[in-house]
């Protein structure tokens, strides 16, 4: 007698176990409602993000329009200038605006003292801002949280507080009308502290704990160490304080009184003072001077100073 062989018969409503593959006459459907575990993606309205665009073209052009009415203002002729109503765009290019600004006022004196007391002030500031973070950082001191609060606490202070003490200061010592007395001032700054140490506080302190092992000093141990982990935000604060320092007005407008001292914003009120109201076309082609560079330097550096913010806004 022969044995009847049983093969296991697989349930109705059991799923398939072989995949269709491109050639299995099955089509693999794309998966668009989830983006993480347990949360569904949905899709948004049409008449809300056409309400934000036509919002984020407003802001935008906000800003744009004013750029690009001083840019376009600073090469046009007179009549184009006074013209209603407003033509966008110059019946012709009058370049010799800017010559006549830079002959009107002594530009050439007045960018050298802003390349100075700009590209110094930014370094000493920057260099105590590092030293301080890094002391509120990583040193032990006595009352460091009670220093820390008061440091922080001048950033509720309007700076124009600090004006008469810092002059009456500069002028016993012998320092107006001197690279001193604009530049020194300003050295200290807890907002420049502020950011490198919020990403100091990110180093892990076995790093700085593991250099201290093997000898190394505080200034060794921040500069080897701790200011390349910082990079992204000492730039940051650098950026920032370079163009705070080139467009200070009040500073320079009171601890100077020759032209020979005057910076690039005294430059444009000085620049004012001599063609009046009348010649805007070499008033704005000055303005245009004084505000391209840094201009070009917030453009060419905006992805690090967002980046840097970024960074110093998330904690490890």
């Amino acid at each position: 007698m022969s044995a009847a062989v049983e093969t296991p018969t697989a349930p109705a409503d059991a799923a398939p176990t072989t995949p269709a593959g491109p050639r299995g006459g099955g089509r693999r459907r794309r998966s668009t409602t989830t983006s993480g575990p347990g949360s569904a993606v949905t899709r948004r309205p049409l008449p809300l993000t056409i309400v934000q665009y036509v919002l984020l073209a407003g802001v935008l052009l906000l800003f744009v329009v004013p750029v690009y009415w001083l840019f376009s203002s600073s090469v046009k002729p007179e009549q184009d200038i006074y013209a209603w109503p407003l033509r966008w765009l110059p019946t012709g290019l009058e370049w010799s605006n800017f010559a006549e600004a830079w002959n009107a006022a002594p530009f050439d004196r007045f960018f050298v003292n802003s390349i100075i007391t700009t590209g110094v002030g930014t370094v000493l500031e920057m260099g105590c801002a590092v030293l301080s973070a890094y002391a509120f950082a990583f040193v032990r001191f006595r009352f460091k949280k009670a220093v820390f609060v008061l440091v922080l606490g001048s950033l509720m202070l309007p700076g124009h507080v600090t004006l008469l003490v810092n002059y009456i200061t500069v002028g016993e010592l012998g320092w107006l009308n001197t690279y001193a007395g604009l530049i020194l001032p300003g050295m200290g700054s807890a907002f420049a502290m502020f950011l490198v140490y919020q990403q100091m506080r990110q180093v892990p302190g076995e790093l700085v704990d593991a250099a201290l092992v093997d000898g190394a000093g505080h200034l060794r141990r921040m500069l080897t160490l701790v200011v390349p982990l910082c990079k992204p935000m000492i730039l940051t604060g650098t950026l920032i304080v370079l163009i705070g320092k080139w467009n200070d007005f009040v500073w320079p407008l009171i601890v100077t009184s020759t032209a020979d001292m005057r910076t690039l914003p005294i430059g444009l009120m000085f620049l004012r003072s001599q063609e009046g109201y009348t010649n805007w076309g070499s008033i704005l082609a000055g303005t245009v001077m004084v505000g391209l560079p840094m201009l070009v330097v917030f453009f060419l550096a905006q992805k690090r100073i967002m980046g840097g913010i970024a960074a110093g806004a998330l904690k490890g």
